[in-house]
């Protein structure tokens, strides 16, 4: 309430305010519709069909060009995978962002199934514990989220699936680390040119490389070679229908 004798402050135009609050980064009503009406006008110009159908054709070719490169990775590791899985080991699977939840999606085809009836597989994606891995992030460093799960769950003789698109991923470099010092085997899944993933590898771990530049491009030959790992294991522990 106003002091008496002293006229109360006259309220600023509505106008006036909402042209200051433009000028900040505080989002309007009105900066949202201008923001907005700007993209429409963009959008009129693109060609939407030819754009999701070169996108199709790029998907389509570079999987049909890296067909004769990956085969024998992915059927090599498909082999070891069994083994282990025979063996009464697990497959531990990790990665970041997409190739998170490529990990998962992988793990769930193990543990529940993928396309023929069968016993669940021992598989477990370690990028699912949020508990574990915010308290290890927190206390510790994220480069390290993976590796201190490796070092806990892993055993001889146990697998460790890392994927990264381009391969340079510190945390999962970490977990590849663990698993050789816990005598983990390691399957690499990456792109461009396997990046540092690459170079801590041994002879003895599987490397599955897309010959490609493009995250997009390379996630989607990713989830073809999971699939294609997930049908072989089938294959060779119930046999092709």
């Amino acid at each position: 309430m106003a002091h008496a004798g002293r006229a109360a402050p006259a309220c600023k135009p509505v106008r006036a305010l909402q042209g200051r609050v433009e000028q900040s980064n505080i989002v309007t009503p009105r900066s949202i519709g201008r923001y907005n009406s700007v993209l429409l006008s963009r959008a009129g110009n693109v060609d939407l069909i030819t754009r999701i159908s070169e996108n199709f054709s790029e998907s389509a070719h570079l999987k049909l060009q890296s067909m004769d490169a990956l085969a024998g990775p992915i059927a090599a590791a498909a082999e070891r995978m069994v083994q282990c899985l025979k063996s009464d080991k697990k497959i531990m699977s990790c990665g970041n962002g997409g190739s998170a939840a490529d990990s998962q999606h992988f793990a769930a085809e193990l543990v529940n199934r993928f396309e023929m009836e069968r016993p669940p597989l021992s598989a477990i994606a370690l990028t699912t514990d949020t508990s574990t891995l915010t308290s290890i992030a927190n206390d510790y460093d994220f480069d390290q989220v993976f590796s201190k799960q490796v070092r806990a769950l892993g055993h001889a003789g146990d697998l460790l699936l890392a994927i990264s698109t381009s391969g340079n991923s510190r945390n999962v470099i970490a977990a590849i680390q663990a698993a050789h010092e816990a005598r983990v085997g390691v399957i690499a899944l990456t792109g461009r040119d396997g990046g540092k993933m690459a170079e801590v590898l041994k002879p003895t771990d599987i490397h599955i490389c897309v010959p490609a530049q493009n995250t997009a491009r390379i996630q989607e030959v990713h989830l073809l070679t999971l699939h294609c790992l997930c049908d072989a294991i089938d294959c060779l522990l119930l046999g092709v229908e």
